[in-house]
C-alpha cells in the first residue's frame, strides 16, 4: 500500500523461491546487509529533509535596507514576464533604457532553477528580477526567466505579493506557450504566428489590447497561479 501520492510500489512475489530458501534463518551477513541497507535510509531521509527546506523562496527587496521593512509598497502596476521569451521580450522593449532600477530579487531552488545564495541585488545573481520605473516608483516590473515548481508557486506569490499594497494594484501578466498546445478547429499550420490573446477578471475594466483566449485554451502554472 502506498503511504504517499506518487510512490511506485511494487507487488511482493514468490516466483524463484523454494521451500528450503524460505526457511532459511537470518545469518549474521544478512542482519548486516540490513543493518547497511537502514543506514542508507536513514541518509537519504535527511537529504530529503535538506531538500525540502532549501526549496524555500527568499525575496529580497532592496528599501527594505532603509530600515522600511514593515511598510508595504506602494504599487500602482505590477507587470510580470514568466519565461524567457516573455523575459526577453521586457529586456528587448521595455528595460533597454535607463529608465528603470533593479529593487529585488528572488532566490529559489528546485531540480530546474539553482539561483546563488549571496543577498547581493543583481542580476548575475538570480533569473527572477524586480525593476522599479524611476520617474514613477509605483510601477513595477517582474522579469522571472526560472522555472518555478509547482509546490513553490503558491510560497512565491505569498511572498511577493505580501509585500506590496493591494489597494489599486493593477497585475498584468506576460507569458507564452507553444503553437501546437493552442486549441482550435482550424490547423496551426495556417496561424500566423506569434499572436496574442488575453484573459482577464471581472475586476479588470479596460478594453484589452487583442482578442480574447478562447476555450477550451487554459494557462498553466505559474501565470494561472
Amino acid at each position: 500500500m502506498a503511504t504517499f501520492f506518487g510512490e511506485v510500489v511494487v507487488a511482493p512475489s514468490r516466483a524463484g523461491l523454494d521451500e528450503e530458501e524460505e526457511a532459511r534463518e537470518e545469518t549474521p551477513e544478512d542482519r548486516e546487509i540490513r543493518r547497511e541497507i537502514e543506514k542508507k535510509r536513514y541518509r537519504r531521509r535527511g537529504r530529503l529533509r535538506l531538500e525540502i527546506r532549501a526549496r524555500e523562496i527568499d525575496v529580497l527587496w532592496t528599501w527594505q535596507a532603509g530600515g522600511c521593512a514593515e511598510e508595504p509598497l506602494v504599487c500602482s502596476r505590477f507587470i510580470v514576464a514568466i519565461g524567457r521569451n516573455a523575459a526577453a521580450f521586457l529586456s528587448s522593449f521595455i528595460l533597454d533604457s535607463v529608465c528603470w532600477e533593479v529593487v529585488g530579487v528572488v532566490k529559489l531552488w528546485n531540480e530546474w532553477c539553482r539561483t546563488s545564495s549571496t543577498t547581493n541585488v543583481l542580476p548575475t545573481d538570480s533569473f527572477c528580477l524586480f525593476y522599479r520605473l524611476i520617474s514613477d516608483p509605483t510601477v513595477l516590473l517582474c522579469q522571472c526567466s526560472c522555472y518555478v515548481a509547482e509546490d513553490q508557486q503558491f510560497q512565491w506569490l505569498e511572498k511577493v505579493f505580501g509585500s506590496m499594497q493591494k489597494k489599486g494594484l493593477q497585475v498584468t501578466i506576460l507569458s507564452t506557450c507553444p503553437v501546437a498546445d493552442y486549441k482550435t478547429q482550424e490547423s496551426t499550420l495556417t496561424l500566423v504566428s506569434p499572436f496574442l490573446k488575453a484573459l482577464k477578471t471581472k475586476e479588470f475594466q479596460e478594453e484589452v489590447c487583442c482578442p480574447v483566449l478562447e476555450q477550451p485554451n487554459i494557462v498553466r502554472d505559474l501565470p494561472a497561479a
